[in-house]
Parts: C-alpha cells; structure tokens; sequence
C-alpha cells in the first residue's frame, strides 16, 4: 500500500514528531503569510488518547506559536458532512481551554482552524479559503479575528493549474501526492520538501506508525460493525445498543493491543494505564501471557 500525508494517522505523527518542526513552520508560514519563529506541538501519538469521533473521523495537530497563538490542524479524507460544524465546535472549545477563569477579553489567545479537505466543500472555484467573523452586509469588515478558518480543497487545487512559485502550493503538491509533475516541480523550488520527503519514507516505514494506522482501521470496522448491527435491528434501541457495543469492544481491544506494543518497548505500567485506561490487574496479566 502507498501511504502519503492525506492518512490521518501518518500526517499527525510526520507534522508531530521531534524534530519535525521546521516541516510544520515551513508549512504554516506558506499559507498564514506569517514568520514564525518559534513552535510547541504535542509530540506523542497513542491511538488509546483520541476519542472515539477522532477515531472514526480525523486526527488533528495542535500548536501553539511564538506570538502565543494557537493552531489546530486537521485532514479530512472522507467527506462526513459536518467538517463546517466540527470544526466551528473545536474553535469554541479551544477558547474555553486555553482561557484561565477571570481572564480579560482583552488576553483570549488567538484560534485558527486548518482544515485539509479530500474533497470539495464550497461551491467556489478557490482552492484555499479564509474566513472569519463578519458583518452581514459588510463582508470586508471583519468583526472579530480572534477565530479564524482555513479550508483547503485538494480536489480543486489539482485543477487549478497552481503558481508552483508560491511555497504553500509546493506543500499542497507534496500533501496531495497525485500529480508527480507538480511535485517534482515543488522538490527543485523547496529544498526542504526533499528533506520532508526522506522522513515522510522513514516513518512511513516505521513498525510503531504502521501498528498506529492498523490499529485505527481495525477500531474503525469495530466501530462500523456496531452501526451495522444496529441498522439491521431497525430500531432506535438496537441502533444506540449496537453502536455503544460496538465503540465498547473496539476500544478495549485495541487498548490491548496498544498495551501489548508499549510493554513489549519496555514502557512502564503506570504509563500504559495513563494512555489505555486499562486496569493494573489487566496489564499484569497481558504481561504474563507475554
């Protein structure tokens, strides 16, 4: 199978990992037309800490840049039909977390929501879409900027006939990985896609990334077969019964499994509990077994 950075799992863990973080600043700076000097993202990725939604759905990035704002990532392959909402919530609840109580309106850290889409969203011909909090009959005027939106359409950027003079569609080319002109194209402008490149294939081929994204897909069908079962009992009981046994039973399994791969890198007890939710009891006798 050829992975590239529209798999959710590989995308957070490339952007994520240690290291990485010139790739990320290279990226955001392209497309916020902004310098950034500095960048803080969460390094570790354990399937065990998303929710279910997130395993089902995307996994996002999050980062906090040196001016204290703080940047949300997300790729989306598959079009679920609620990206707009989705991504409105996690805005909302992002400013709620990162707002100390009794803080003044004045010190409300800034938001922005990157959303990378496989698909095509708005019925307009950009590809990149900016927006904001506006006024009705004055777009121009923007109310508040203290959220803003990002919404990138793949498929509209490959009929673009993009500027591959311009840095964030070099990125879009690589992330995008389908017309190997434009990315040829985007590895002699941007010598640090080539760099991107070599570790995008190390990872790639890293056992713990490949566990990551085979566990996500087996979560997933577990995930599905509740659903299925449910719509086949044709009620709304059976539907909710199906669906929580179904999240229920992929979540604990591959709780195991993630257990199984952290105790065989010789990860402590207290830290596989953290990031599984398994009992000690459980874990022991994983371990015994092993």
């Amino acid at each position: 199978m050829k992975y590239n950075l529209k798999n959710d799992v590989l995308f957070k863990t490339f952007f994520s990992r240690k290291g990485n973080e010139e790739f990320l600043i290279d990226f955001l700076e392209a497309l916020l037309n902004i310098k950034i000097e500095t960048i803080k993202i969460e390094q570790e990725v354990y399937l065990g800490r998303f929710s279910p939604e997130e395993k089902t759905g995307s996994l996002d990035i999050q980062a906090i840049l040196n001016d204290g704002a703080v940047v949300d990532i997300e790729m989306q392959v598959d079009d679920r039909h609620n990206i707009v909402a989705r991504s409105l919530f996690y805005a909302t609840k992002q400013v709620t977390r990162l707002t100390p109580k009794g803080a003044e309106y004045a010190n409300i850290k800034k938001i922005i929501m990157v959303n990378i889409l496989n698909y095509d969203l708005f019925p307009v011909e950009n590809y990149i879409t900016k927006t904001a909090i506006v006024m009705d009959k004055h777009r121009d005027y923007v109310v508040s900027d203290g959220i803003e939106w990002y919404f990138i359409e793949l498929p509209k950027f490959r009929k673009s006939h993009p500027d591959m003079d311009q840095k964030i569609n070099q990125w879009l080319a690589i992330i995008d990985d389908v017309d190997e002109e434009l990315i040829e194209m985007a590895e002699k402008k941007n010598q640090l896609l080539k760099k991107a490149k070599v570790e995008f294939v190390e990872l790639s081929g890293d056992e713990e990334t490949r566990r990551l994204e085979e566990l996500k897909d087996k979560w997933v069908r577990d995930y599905n077969s509740g659903v299925s079962y449910a719509k086949k009992e044709g009620m709304e009981e059976g539907l909710q019964k199906g669906l929580e046994q179904g999240v229920k039973e992929g979540k604990k399994n591959n709780s195991f499994e993630i257990a199984k791969e952290m105790l065989e890198n010789g990860e402590t007890i207290e830290k596989i509990i953290k990031y599984t939710k398994l009992t000690r009891e459980e874990i022991e006798q994983l371990k015994d077994k092993n």
